[in-house]
């Protein structure tokens, strides 16, 4: 069977981080939702998504496909229900439909037509951006027992102090001596070739992926997770960085998400909890409004390619755009445009010839090149939120 992902309803909600992927690719757990889909049904998959997106992440159709709602995770439940399929079939959990089959014969999908089977099961959906750290927890517990079952782990070096052992699982090449690890609160996942400095303390739950790096004396509160290729220092809790970030040195990220390639300067901090203790907002793309999160702890929410400065400065609940390179002394305000350059005393625009520069030579660090569609899909983005900035 083909098998491809599709954004869904919660494509809007969960900008920033769709301007520049599918609902698919975002990271939450130690995988993305493409990586647990495909683990789960032993098959590749390909992506229906917005059409400035489709030269990177192409939709491959076949005779025969199933369709599947990106925004929910998979578990054992729902993907026997995925792999039974059958034509004129559907699975709805209320009013949304999870996964359907079709064939490259429709036009078009009617779903009056189908057989409708409600899944009433519980599992993780990602609705809005705050999900993503909100849901770490639940989602890294799944995709550690998925990911190490039946398996052995490295073994756990002399010098690191460790509590509940039993909950940790360590890749090869991974290194770490003179550690704290404390998984009594959640596994700890450590992937391979990852480094964890001395002098560092961690809390699960906590993933650390391929390559990434725990730099010396950090301290870690669980849910976090640290993407492939990552590095962070100082003080972080219950974040999520995709992958290619940096957070490299002291200060504060909590309750917070980073797309990929963005970078936190030295000693920056972000509140992740209101003075009158009140319901934080969060700038919503849907309705270009500040919307209710339900939450009382919610911090930074930081689109690809985004930077700034040493001695930054983030309210609680703030939203970047892609590409936004913040500086300055001073609170910046609590939603940053796509492609802003500036600070608390004003911002200007972030032209694309400049901004497709920074990103060639950061990219190049990791040994990865800054493609054509890289700058296709940038560029898009560049012109569909002119709206947002004072030009």
């Amino acid at each position: 069977m083909n098998y491809i992902l599709f954004d869904g309803t919660v494509r809007n909600a969960l900008l920033p981080f769709t301007f520049t992927r599918p609902v698919a690719d975002i990271r939450v757990g130690i995988l993305t939702i493409r990586e647990k889909w495909e683990k789960y049904l032993g098959s590749t998959t390909t992506t229906l998504t917005e059409e400035y997106l489709s030269a990177k992440f192409p939709m491959v159709e076949m005779e025969e496909n199933v369709m599947i709602n990106a925004s929910f995770l998979p578990n054992d439940v729902l993907v026997e229900m995925v792999n039974s399929l059958e034509k004129n079939q559907a699975v709805f959990q209320g009013d949304e439909v999870i996964a359907f089959y079709t064939n490259d014969t429709q036009e078009e999908v009617n779903f009056d037509t189908y057989e409708i089977l409600e899944f009433n099961e519980e599992c993780i959906k990602i609705e809005y951006t705050w999900d993503i750290f909100q849901k770490n927890d639940a989602a890294l517990r799944e995709d550690f027992e998925l990911i190490t079952e039946g398996r052995t782990s490295q073994s756990i070096p002399k010098s690191v102090n460790v509590i509940s052992p039993e909950n940790i699982f360590i890749e090869e090449g991974a290194t770490l001596e003179f550690v704290t690890l404390n998984a009594s609160t959640g596994p700890i996942y450590i992937g391979k070739n990852a480094e964890i400095m001395e002098g560092s303390v961690i809390r699960g739950p906590f993933a650390l992926c391929e390559d990434a790096v725990v730099k010396l004396a950090t301290k870690v509160y669980g849910a976090t997770t640290v993407g492939p290729h990552c590095r962070i220092g100082g003080e972080v809790n219950n974040s999520v960085l995709f992958g290619f970030s940096n957070k490299g040195h002291d200060g504060f990220l909590g309750n917070s998400v980073l797309g990929e390639w963005c970078n936190i300067g030295a000693d920056s901090n972000n509140s992740n909890l209101k003075n009158n203790y009140e319901e934080v907002r969060l700038w919503s793309y849907e309705t270009e409004g500040f919307a209710k999160t339900g939450l009382q702890f919610c911090g930074l929410m930081m689109g690809d390619h985004s930077k700034c400065g040493i001695n930054t400065m983030f309210n609680t609940g703030t939203v970047v755009g892609v590409s936004a390179n913040i500086f300055g002394s001073g609170f910046p305000r609590n939603f940053v445009p796509s492609f802003s350059w500036g600070g608390a005393s004003g911002f200007t625009t972030y032209i694309t010839k400049k901004a497709f520069e920074v990103a060639k030579v950061v990219m190049s660090r990791r040994h990865i090149d800054f493609m054509e569609e890289d700058a296709k899909i940038l560029e898009h983005v560049f012109e569909i939120t002119k709206k947002y900035r004072k030009e």
